[in-house]
This record gives structure tokens, sequence and C-alpha cells, in this order.
């Protein structure tokens, strides 16, 4: 789908609120609903901390910023389940009954999307894969943590990107501000990270369910979420299409009010034990 080159100069990553839709009609994907949830179910990878190529323990952070020290030791005593790729748009649609995105396509990644509708997201989903036997009683879909979502992107490596740390080879990988002008792609269109995951770098910035720190000082080393009472600002990971190859670091983090809605912001989905 075309990006007009004014749209390009204008995005910023602030809040967005009352976008005009598209003119296309978005195809109605509520018939194939169980097809969809099916699909999605289908499409976790699990991560084994401790077992195989899972390491037990990554050092998360980095010393190229501020906001990402200090490095420290992270240990997983649980092994959980990160989806392949992005929440699309037919899915958030069949879930949630509505498609909030500006960049519209079935197999988009779905954007405009607060934190607080992707946990909303999350708690529905939980309940629609229960109902069709797609899920067990004592599993539930939830955001990735902080923690969880770095060691997925990095998937046991150690460089600036899951594929190491030349420029030159992160487009195979990432749609980001360099490769990006012109059109919206289907999640995985690019290769996928040595774990199978696709589109941690670049393409969409990622709601994680962590509160916003400034830094790791007193963040938890047991993979849970980061809270910090008062705070009004959650993560984001991952960087966006619009975005410098920076961003798209397996450790580059940023933040924005949790009410953000922005067409550079969706999510993904972890599946965890109760």
């Amino acid at each position: 789908m075309k990006r007009f080159a004014v749209l390009l100069l204008a995005a910023t990553s602030s809040q967005i609120s009352g976008l005009s839709q598209e003119k296309e009609k978005f195809p109605d994907p509520t018939p194939r609903k169980a097809a969809i949830l099916k699909r999605f179910a289908e499409e976790f990878v699990t991560l084994a901390p401790g077992e195989g190529k899972f390491p037990p323990s990554f050092l998360m952070g980095s010393k190229a910023a501020r906001e990402e020290l200090p490095v420290r030791k992270v240990t997983f005593a649980y092994s959980f389940a990160v989806n392949k790729y992005e929440v699309t748009q037919e899915l958030y649609h069949v879930v949630m009954g509505n498609n909030p995105s500006k960049w519209k396509g079935l197999r988009n990644a779905v954007e405009v999307v607060s934190w607080a509708e992707a946990n909303d997201f999350c708690d529905k989903a939980t309940k629609e894969l229960r109902r069709a036997k797609l899920l067990a009683d004592k599993k539930r879909i939830r955001l990735l943590t902080e923690a969880e979502w770095e060691y997925a992107a990095r998937a046991g490596t150690t460089t600036y990107w899951s594929h190491g740390d030349s420029l030159d080879e992160l487009g195979k990988f990432c749609w980001y501000s360099a490769n990006s002008a012109g059109f919206d792609p289907p999640v995985g269109e690019k290769a996928a990270n040595p774990w199978g995951l696709y589109d941690l770098h670049g393409y969409n910035w990622e709601w994680v369910a962590d509160d916003w720190s400034p830094n790791y000082k007193g963040a938890p080393t047991d993979g849970s979420a980061f809270r910090v009472p008062g705070a009004k600002d959650r993560v984001i990971r991952g960087g966006s299409w619009n975005d410098s190859a920076d961003a798209a670091r397996s450790a580059a983090r940023r933040h924005v009010p949790a009410d953000t809605r922005n067409d550079k912001i969706g999510f993904r989905c972890a599946k965890v034990s109760e």
C-alpha cells in the first residue's frame, strides 16, 4: 500500500488520534474466524531456557545508550512461547471486532492500538482460544515482558542485531527507514531470526508489559516485568519502518505514554502458564 511522501515526512513518534481510515474496504475476516484463531495458535515458538539451544541466562542491555544500562544477567526459571509474528489485522478483527489500523491489510500487523487495548486483546484471545479448545485452561496469552522480548530478539546472540553486527545485511531481516518507503508489507516478509521469529527488528515497535524506567537500576533479573510506581509510560521495543537501524538493535528501547495510538506501534503475544 502506497505511503505518500508527505505522510512519511510528517510521521513522528507522538500520539496519533483520530487517524483517517484508508478508503479501501477492509475485507471482513469474520467468516474465517475459526481458521484464523487456529493459525494463531499454531504460530507460537516455544523457548525453553536451559534446554538445548536455549541458554538459561542472557546479558540484557548494552553500553550503547544510558537507558540500556546497567547490563545485567537475566535468568529464566520457566519456559514460554512467543508468536512468530506481530498480531495481524485479521486476527485483531476477529477477536476485538474492529480494525483500528491506518495501513490496511489482512496479514499486515495491527497498529494504532494503545497499551491497554493490546492487553485487552490478550485477555480476549485467551478466552477465544480456550473456548475453541486451542489453549489449555492453565495457559494464557499476554504481552511479553521486556526481558522475554530481548531474549527472543537476541536468539542466543550478543551482537547488535540477531544476524550479527553488519549493517549491510540488516535489510534481509528488517523493515526500517532505509528500505521501507512506498509500501506496507504483510508480517513475515523478511527473514526470521535464528529461533524462527519474524519482524522483531524493525517493521513496527512492539508494546511490552513493562513500565518505563530510564535505566535498569532495580530491574528484576528473573524475566518478570519491571513495575515502576507512578509510571505513565510503557516500554516499546524493536524499532519501526520509520526509524533508523540503531532503533532496531536487540537492546534498543524507547517509551511512550500508555494511551498512545500510533501507526508505527503494534505488539506480539506470549503464551505462558498461569
